[in-house]
């Protein structure tokens, strides 16, 4: 199954997710959380001008002139990663152990349509996101990050896609950081890029 990677746009045959340069497909969004509806209908085109995040909108791929959708939206920024000590023994080479943070894109904001909710959407966009930033990263990037507000389904989510928690402390708090380790990730066999 071919991976067809451009600048604006990754798809795996399947599903693709596209960088929104007009905004109107936000409009009516609903992912039942008002927080990531406001978001993405107000927030997401300030935040694309001031070039602080890119908003993509995920599709299911019906045939090759139809997709339905979009069916979620994401956010994605850049980000860094500190690790304490013994995250950097357990997951960095010894040779790059010196470094104060790691390279990383942030998750900045993930939101399912609720018609589509609970039917794999939400790890089928972490998947394509791992898959893109390890075939076709245009820059080093080691982890993917996510501040997942602290709601059990959410965190549950992300834990069933293997992120792991920064930091133990801070249960309270209103978000908790979370990260993926990239060079955890294996590319799955037959899948091959183009550009």
């Amino acid at each position: 199954m071919p991976l067809l990677c451009q600048r604006s746009s990754i798809s795996d045959n399947l599903f693709e997710l596209v960088k929104l340069t007009d905004f109107s497909a936000t409009a009516d969004f609903d992912c039942e959380d008002p927080d990531l509806n406001d978001f993405f209908q107000s927030d997401a085109p300030n935040y694309k001008s001031q070039l602080l995040a890119e908003t993509y909108a995920f599709y299911l791929l019906k045939d090759k002139k139809k997709k339905i959708g979009p069916l979620a939206f994401v956010a994605l920024a850049n980000d860094v990663i500190k690790l304490s000590g013994s995250q950097k023994e357990r997951l960095i080479h010894k040779d790059k152990r010196y470094l104060k943070v790691y390279p990383a894109v942030k998750i900045a904001r993930l939101g399912v349509n609720k018609r589509f909710k609970r039917k794999g959407v939400g790890t089928s966009i972490v998947n394509l996101l791992k898959v893109l930033f390890t075939t076709e990263n245009r820059t080093g990037c080691r982890f993917v990050t996510v501040d997942a507000y602290n709601k059990e389904p959410v965190l549950a989510f992300y834990e069933k896609n293997e992120f792991e928690f920064l930091r133990e402390r801070g249960s309270k708090q209103r978000t908790r950081i979370m990260f993926y380790d990239l060079k955890r990730f294996e590319v799955p066999k037959g899948l091959r890029t183009s550009t």
